[in-house]
Order: structure tokens, then C-alpha cells, then sequence
């Protein structure tokens, strides 16, 4: 199951030449990523979200935060391309909380003469802080669920993924990784 933090902090990968990609690195990029995950900020919400204007700066922000807590919460260290690049932990969790907090929060109305329900109540109408509240919360309740757990940064030598171990023997983001690493381990065991 992909959560909008997970699809927001995989967003950055390896370039397949050596170098880091940001699928995120213009307007454009940005906007397509919402057009993609809006069902799942749609889900956050519990509202058809509006698409903000000028919200990439505040997206590569929070997906600063979300990339230095999942370093934080996964086994091991993170990956050596993405380490020198991760946010304070403690800046993190401030900028994820105040986020979310910007966002609002659910509150049970039970009318007389009905079942209860759950009513929105948001403190803000700005859709960029509807959209970074929604990426918190979402970072917010994965990293307080069961699912942290199965969180993994790939050990591949240039890799930067962040992944959901679906089985005890996954090592690695993706098939490719873990082959690119067995024919790098191969090929130093035959020239040494």
C-alpha cells in the first residue's frame, strides 16, 4: 500500500549515471505528482483537494522531512548518496507537526435523530497548507502504525529509495538493485 509520504519520498532516486534524480525539479514535475497522488490526498483530507499554485518549494520542503524521519525510523543508515543531504530530525518533526496542525482535524457530530459522523473542521482554506498538512498527516500516521516496521532504505551502492519490505528476505527496492549490486559484488570478487 502506497501512502502519500511514501510516494512523495520516492520521488527522489538514483539517475542510473552515478547521480541523484529529482522527479520533482520543475513546476511541472510537482504539478504532475499531485495530478497522480490526488486520490490519495483526497484520502487525507476526506475532500476533492484543489491543486495549488506555486507549491513545488513547499513540497520539496516536506519531503525534506519526511526523507529525514524515514532515515530515522528505518534499520541500519541511510543510504551514503542521501545521508549528507537529510534534514535534522528534530527540524523535521517540528515542520511535519506544525503542518499537520495548519491542517485541522476531525470531530464527531451525532445528530438526535441519526447515527454519528465524522465533520472536518480545518483551520485553513489555503490549498498549499491543505496539501503539506495532508503530506504530514499522512507521514504522521505511517510512522505511528504498524506499517514503520516494514520500512527499508535500499542498501544499493547509489540508491536512495525508501521502501515496504513485502517479504523477510527483501533486501532491495527492486529487482534491478539487487542485481546491479550481485554483479558489482561479482565483479570485485574477480579482480581482487
Amino acid at each position: 500500500m502506497t501512502t502519500l509520504a511514501l510516494a512523495l519520498a520516492t520521488t527522489i532516486k538514483h539517475d542510473g549515471h552515478g547521480g541523484v534524480a529529482d522527479l520533482l525539479s520543475t513546476p511541472e514535475q510537482a504539478s504532475a505528482w499531485f495530478s497522480t497522488y490526488e486520490p490519495l490526498v483526497r484520502d487525507v483530507l476526506g475532500a476533492a483537494p484543489v491543486e495549488p499554485e506555486f507549491f513545488q518549494g513547499d513540497l520539496l520542503r516536506v519531503r525534506r522531512a519526511v526523507r529525514a524521519l524515514f532515515a530515522r525510523a528505518v534499520p541500519g543508515a541511510p543510504s551514503k548518496a542521501d545521508a549528507n543531504r537529510l534534514m535534522d530530525a528534530g527540524d523535521a518533526l517540528r515542520m511535519l507537526n506544525r503542518a499537520a496542525d495548519r491542517l485541522g482535524t476531525t470531530h464527531l457530530d451525532w445528530p438526535a435523530d441519526g447515527p454519528p459522523v465524522l465533520r472536518w473542521s480545518g483551520r485553513t482554506d489555503d490549498p498549499t497548507a491543505l496539501l503539506i498538512g495532508a503530506i504530514a498527516r499522512s507521514a504522521i500516521d505511517f510512522l505511528a502504525g504498524p506499517d514503520r516496521d516494514r520500512l527499508r532504505a535500499c542498501p544499493a551502492a547509489r540508491c536512495v529509495k525508501y521502501f515496504l519490505q513485502d517479504d523477510p528476505r527483501q533486501t532491495w527496492c527492486s529487482p534491478s538493485c539487487g542485481n546491479r549490486e550481485r554483479v558489482n559484488r561479482h565483479y570485485r570478487k574477480r579482480t581482487t
